[in-house]
């Protein structure tokens, strides 16, 4: 999120984690062995702070705290955190395609919290993700979408046409939906730091112990396209 104009510190930073985050993808992002089997499932996330894991160590952020409960449950994964403070989802849309690599299995989407906070008209959040949606199609990858809400002080119209953005894009695109990133989390004082906007890590633990159902639908359907390549 971070929805407060970035200060030149601010577009600093962001560079930095670009450039972190460039190391990130294409550091893990080797190619597999011949035939696969015995390789890591490689799930990006891909969005903004919620992510990426705003103003908390490494460790706990949202892909590193999913990662360890996928592998506790015995699933061979790689989490990857695509994650940059502040993107907005046209943002997310320009830098896609360097940002999700070549040798991604699967892509958790979650962007649209900074569109919300900054009342970018619905219509536009829409294409972008469509856009993204569409483009991680055409590669083949199955998606996981992160929902988002939008605040009600954007009125009743806004909310309604913003909230309905989500479900409207998995239902058309076949994709996986978990209707809402920060259920159980937004608006709690003891699951958030002290903005009130982004989880702390407890917070961040109730968001992947909800979540984590929704990403097990999304490795079976990567193993089942890793599968289906390999008989040919």
């Amino acid at each position: 999120m971070n929805a407060r104009p970035r200060p030149a510190g601010g577009r600093i930073a962001r560079q930095v984690g670009l450039l972190l985050l460039a190391v990130n993808v294409w550091g893990l992002a080797m190619p597999f062995s011949a035939n696969g089997a015995d390789r890591a499932l490689r799930i990006v996330a891909f969005g903004d702070s919620l992510t990426a894991g705003f103003m908390l160590p490494p460790a706990d952020s949202f892909p590193a705290q999913l990662q360890r409960e996928l592998t506790a449950k015995g699933h061979k994964v790689e989490v990857i955190n695509a994650g940059i403070s502040g993107d907005t989802t046209g943002a997310g849309l320009s830098r896609l395609e360097w940002a999700i690599g070549d040798h991604a299995d699967a892509v958790i989407l979650e962007l649209g919290a900074n569109d919300a906070l900054r009342g970018i008209e619905p219509a536009k959040a829409r294409a972008n993700l469509a856009a993204i949606l569409s483009r991680l199609a055409a590669r083949g990858l199955p998606v996981l979408i992160a929902g988002m809400r939008a605040p009600n002080n954007w009125g009743e119209n806004y909310v309604r046409e913003f909230d309905a953005i989500f479900p409207e894009l998995a239902k058309a695109g076949g994709h996986l939906l978990y209707p809402f990133f920060l259920d159980g989390v937004a608006t709690d004082a003891k699951l958030n730091l002290g903005d009130g906007l982004h989880p702390n890590r407890e917070g961040v633990a109730r968001i992947v112990a909800g979540i984590v159902p929704h990403v097990e639908q999304l490795i079976e359907r990567a193993r089942s396209k890793a599968a289906a390549a390999a008989k040919g």
